[in-house]
């Protein structure tokens, strides 16, 4: 297993392994179309980065940091194939990711997400994001919940 970073040839392997949790949990909003169909558009040009889990040839995981202002980015868009569940690649990909940020002198990262997705949630509180208010206009319909992880 390897991390690596953004190849637009895996932009649909991106689009993918997001759309199969998003159907499972809840559903594809008009903000994930855009995203997930144009992440060079939406995450890579505007300064954010993706990672993806590669193990053999084949896309396993993903996660994406998308700048929000100078210094702080969302972390967003993390996802492991359901066949890969329970080996622990969440928690290697958000270590990876946490480090990168940390590398990159970056301030914060914020997460939105659902108290539904509880595991999730936990691993979030495992790695230091606290929970923060969450705005009324918040980007996601099915976000219940805002962390922050403030890295400096």
């Amino acid at each position: 297993m390897e991390i690596i970073s953004f190849n637009p040839k895996y932009s649909r392997d991106f689009k993918r392994l997001n759309i199969e949790w998003l159907e499972k949990y809840f559903y594809v909003e008009q903000h994930d179309e855009e995203v997930l169909g144009k992440p060079e558009k939406y995450i890579i040009e505007p300064g954010g980065e993706i990672f993806f889990v590669k193990q053999n040839e084949e896309i396993i995981g993903c996660v994406a940091l998308m700048k929000i202002e100078e210094n702080i980015f969302e972390l967003t868009k993390m996802a492991i194939a359901p066949k890969h569940h329970g080996k622990q690649l969440g928690q290697k990909l958000m270590k990876f990711t946490i480090e990168y940020a940390k590398d990159q002198n970056w301030e914060t990262l914020i997460i939105y997400s659902s108290r539904k997705l509880e595991n999730a949630v936990h691993i979030y509180r495992k790695f230091g994001f606290s929970e923060i208010p969450i705005e009324e206009n918040n980007p996601y319909a099915r976000g219940d919940i805002k962390m922050k992880l403030q890295l400096s």
